[in-house]
């Protein structure tokens, strides 16, 4: 896509907000100028594809987002970044009392995983994607012989369930799950088909969610 046309596009939407979105919403932005309680606090892909507020169907002011390649949670300790900072204001500051990890259908940090030479000249990616390489070894060992598009799917799933349980070592996270004031669940987003595939937190098995 060329410079001048992404550009335009983005200006476009700019002027159609100003112009028309947010002068129907200003009531709503009004009530966010000073504060924020959000619902939930969304980990998910930094993928295009992916919008939480569109899958939620909820309004500005209502998901704490924080969004990286693979939506992946470093260990507390391991490694201290943006995700550590946003799970720690969220927690502690914003009290949310849900955690949504968020994961998808062809996911690019997966397929990686898979085929680590695609990542060949990216050394910022193959640093980051360390992090899931539990869950790689895991569907390595487990599907060795399913064709690749099933075991980017399963990969979704295992590194899901490995950033849900890498989440739980922060000290933040811990001690509000402890007290019962916060609830986590893992999350597939199938992009083609608009489905979400929830983890059972007991059994670690997805089945499919429909908000109920």
């Amino acid at each position: 896509m060329k410079i001048e046309t992404a550009w335009s596009r983005i200006a476009t939407g700019v002027r159609k907000f100003q112009t028309v979105v947010f002068p129907e919403q200003r009531a709503l932005f009004e009530s966010l100028r000073k504060r924020q309680d959000p619902l939930a606090l969304f980990i998910t892909c930094a993928d295009s594809r992916i919008l939480p507020n569109l899958i939620t169907q909820s309004v500005p002011g209502e998901i704490f987002t924080d969004r990286n390649p693979g939506n992946m949670v470093p260990s507390y300790g391991e490694f201290v970044g943006g995700v550590t900072s946003g799970v720690e204001y969220a927690m502690l500051v914003l009290k949310v009392p849900l955690i949504i990890i968020c994961g998808h259908t062809d996911c690019g940090v997966m397929k990686a995983l898979l085929h680590p030479e695609s990542a060949s000249g990216m050394p910022g990616v193959q640093q980051w994607m360390r992090h899931g390489n539990e869950p790689r070894h895991r569907v390595l060992r487990e599907y060795p012989d399913l064709p690749d598009d099933e075991k980017v799917v399963r990969l979704a799933e295992a590194n899901v369930l490995q950033q849900v349980a890498n989440l739980k070592t922060h000290p933040s996270v811990a001690s509000r799950l402890a007290e019962g004031e916060v609830m986590i669940r893992g999350w597939v987003y199938d992009i083609g088909s608009g489905s979400i595939w929830q983890a059972d937190p007991e059994t670690g098995e997805f089945s499919e969610f429909y908000g109920e």
